[in-house]
């Protein structure tokens, strides 16, 4: 799916913007329990590639619009519309389409006119009819793709460490890993040649197969989501969260919530906050009495305890699996 600015207007004035607003996606993902899989943020649109097993993609998208137009506006005065009405999003058949896709968000970097890839050149390339870039050309191709910050593609191909968001496990096993993942995309680059996606879109909506497209059209002639909402199973609730959490540790909430330097605490608001859907706020109040703050803070530091306790890395491990299958 993608979004752009009002008027085409930028949508970050600075890194800091660009930070916050993958600071609230994450937000989004474990609040909506979404999957991330693959991510570009462009000077005045994002494209994102979602996996929505709650079939919630508009409420998603909608809360994290607003949750940055509030930031935009407050951060540079401003009033008014931050993002160009609605995003535009297309359900796609990952199995045939996901790769493919991916690689068509992470070369957005270098789809400038100054790098040769405006919307003329790409068309002619597009058609077999262009010259192979030069070999100067691919060498600041590559070195822009690379060095390209605000992608998820750095993470991809190994170039940079991967958010804890990220859910590029799938795609990546499926291009057989890193290695080969990076070989694919920058063999389009070092070619010169560029799959469009968008060419096999049927009906403005739909990227996949003949049968999977009829199957998505008729569930949506029947008024149903994708991939459908009141078949799919409850979320965890946070008592389920310290419930499994006393079984694993063998001890129960009210006797670690409190103790000066258990770790146990933070690991309930930890998983809780990616399997529960319930805010910083509700999660305080449902832990008794924590305030935004101290929620906040536990959570963060909480991966970094895990780095320094084995222990506690496994712990955190079983419970959160457990918890994703209740």
């Amino acid at each position: 799916m993608t979004a752009r600015g009002e008027h085409r207007n930028a949508l970050y004035g600075d890194d800091r913007d660009r930070r916050h607003f993958l600071e609230l996606l994450e937000e989004m993902r474990n609040r909506y329990r979404v999957k991330v899989l693959a991510y570009v943020l462009m000077e005045n649109h994002y494209h994102l590639m979602l996996e929505t097993p709650e079939a919630n993609l508009s409420r998603a998208i909608q809360w994290l619009n607003i949750s940055y137009s509030v930031w935009f506006n407050r951060r540079y005065q401003e009033v008014g519309h931050v993002f160009q009405g609605r995003f535009k999003a297309i359900v796609v058949d990952g199995e045939s389409w996901g790769l493919l896709l991916s690689e068509y968000v992470h070369l957005n970097p270098i789809r400038l006119k100054v790098l040769g890839q405006g919307k003329r050149e790409r068309r002619v390339e597009g058609h077999g009819l262009g010259k192979a870039p030069d070999p100067e050309m691919v060498r600041r191709r590559l070195t822009k793709l690379r060095s390209y910050r605000w992608s998820s593609y750095r993470a991809y191909a190994g170039y940079g460490s991967a958010p804890e968001w990220l859910d590029r496990e799938m795609l990546l096993a499926r291009a057989g890993g890193a290695a080969k993942y990076r070989g694919y995309v920058e063999d389009r680059v070092r070619q010169g040649i560029e799959e469009h996606p968008w060419d096999q879109v049927k009906w403005g909506l739909v990227l996949g197969a003949e049968s999977f497209a009829k199957e998505v059209r008729k569930r949506l002639a029947g008024g149903r989501e994708m991939p459908g909402k009141t078949e799919l199973r409850q979320r965890c609730s946070f008592e389920k969260v310290v419930g499994v959490v006393e079984r694993l540790s063998g001890e129960k909430w009210s006797e670690f919530r409190d103790r000066h330097g258990d770790k146990r605490r933070d690991l309930v608001l930890w998983v809780a906050r990616r399997c529960t859907g319930l805010t910083l706020a509700e999660l305080g109040q449902a832990a008794e009495r924590l305030d935004y703050a101290a929620v906040t803070m536990a959570i963060r530091r909480f991966p970094s305890a895990c780095e320094r306790d084995h222990a506690l890395d496994q712990l955190a491990k079983r419970v959160l699996s457990a918890c994703e299958k209740i």
